[in-house]
């Protein structure tokens, strides 16, 4: 037997090890959850309506790329609106495609976009996809060996390496599509079964995408080339990526993002200006509605000087119960000031989308939650335009019709163990 001096020596050793371990694996663990920069706290003043010129000027001189005119932008609703218009300009790309996503799953539209791409890059054409490391977890590898055998450029957002384990709970959840730096698609679909058909049942999910032409094309590239290069350090530019592009309609846009690397705030801070300006009316399309206290106050005081706030999110059919009774755990005060709430009722809604006074349309990858407003990296679309928001409108509507609104009597009749959930789920709040 080994003398006893040695053997307390290594058990000393082993222990010093394992708490060094151990404390390492606690300080990654704060690190990714915690949104690393200081939450706004400060209410904003309300100095301007949506419809005063120094609007458009704030959001875009104070948060980002300016709001350039001449672009036509179209909503696509559901897969089989949205995935043909996709696939088809990946098909015709000449110059080069860029790609980035959050979800891309197995499943036959899984294969559609992994042919196309292939094709596309054996023909010759620059194609650089770009998924998050999670979100992309279900997907079959014999995608990625077509793809990257094809000679498709494919790189995953922060999959784990030694020098971004703090970063594992930073995941891009943008949603963009450019091909041949002409034509852009941004919305919330992935690239899933569940996104495509028509919402016709419980297993076609209910979702809005965006056709974009003119020259907020040009953002949304930039801000795909923003990702790729943290990831690859390669920037991509000339003119398969940046072309003159010719106005394409009369509305008026421009693409935002955030990301914790570059002020996660910033995208907060757009949702409290368009509420703060709001004058008459506040609809949100709402996959993931967990708003924080101070989000929360900005609608309570959007209700009391009379603006009309209305949101449709999932009700029966969610993919995460979690969430949704994060969520419900918040409507209290805002049923009872009199916002109008319904949940959707024929399948799992995953639209994100807000209009404010039929003047401000703002799409994309957001969700109204902490993981969005702090954690993600996130990119919208804003369109200015009277006409394009009252279409929208429709089409909230009709999404209402096939809604069951909830009233404060019946918030307040709740199941108890409906409150019980979400009680818990406070304590997640900050994740969600």
């Amino acid at each position: 037997m080994p003398p006893a001096a040695p053997r307390r020596r290594r058990s000393t050793m082993l222990t010093v090890l394992l708490t060094a371990l151990a404390t390492g694996a606690l300080v990654l663990l704060a690190l990714n959850f915690t949104a690393g920069e200081k939450k706004v706290q400060q209410q904003l003043p309300r100095l301007y309506s949506t419809a005063h010129p120094q609007f458009e000027r704030a959001l875009g001189s104070l948060l980002g790329p300016g709001i350039v005119g001449g672009n036509a932008v179209t909503e696509l609703i559901n897969g089989d609106q949205i995935f043909p218009p996709m696939l088809a300009a990946i098909k015709s790309a000449q110059k080069s495609v860029t790609f980035e996503t959050y979800i891309y799953w197995s499943g036959d539209i899984g294969k559609q976009f992994a042919d196309a791409l292939s094709e596309r890059a054996r023909a010759g054409v620059p194609v650089h996809v770009l998924l998050d490391w999670v979100g992309s977890a279900k997907m079959e590898e014999s995608y990625l060996a077509e793809m990257k055998e094809a000679g498709v450029q494919i790189e995953k957002f922060h999959k784990p390496h030694w020098y971004n384990l703090a970063r594992l709970n930073n995941r891009t959840h943008r949603k963009l599509l450019v091909v041949d730096g002409q034509v852009g698609f941004t919305g919330g679909v992935g690239i899933a079964p569940a996104w495509t058909g028509n919402a016709q049942d419980p297993e076609h999910w209910r979702d809005s995408h965006y056709l974009v032409r003119g020259p907020a094309v040009a953002q949304m590239q930039a801000t795909f080339l923003d990702n790729w290069l943290k990831v690859t350090g390669k920037v991509l530019h000339g003119e398969a990526y940046f072309p003159a592009i010719a106005s394409a309609g009369g509305q008026k846009a421009q693409m935002f993002s955030s990301s914790p690397s570059s002020g996660s705030e910033s995208m907060q801070l757009m949702y409290h200006l368009a509420i703060t300006a709001a004058e008459r009316s506040i609809d949100l399309s709402v996959a993931y509605f967990v708003p924080d206290d101070l989000t929360r106050k900005l609608l309570m005081d959007a209700l009391a000087r009379g603006v009309r706030v209305r949101l449709v999110t999932p009700g029966e059919h969610t993919d995460t119960e979690t969430v949704k009774a994060a969520s419900r755990a918040t409507w209290g005060q805002l049923l009872q000031a009199g916002a109008e709430i319904y949940e959707y009722g024929p399948t799992m809604y995953h639209c994100k989308v807000m209009i404010v006074d039929q003047l401000l349309v703002s799409v994309g990858s957001t969700n109204f939650d902490n993981r969005s407003f702090r954690l993600n990296d996130e990119a919208n679309l804003n369109v200015y335009d009277a006409t394009f928001a009252q279409r929208q409108t429709q089409v909230f509507e009709d999404d209402i019709q096939r809604s069951r609104r909830v009233t404060y009597e019946a918030w307040l009749e709740r199941p108890w163990s409906e409150k019980l959930h979400e009680k818990m789920t406070g304590l997640l709040r900050s994740q969600l």
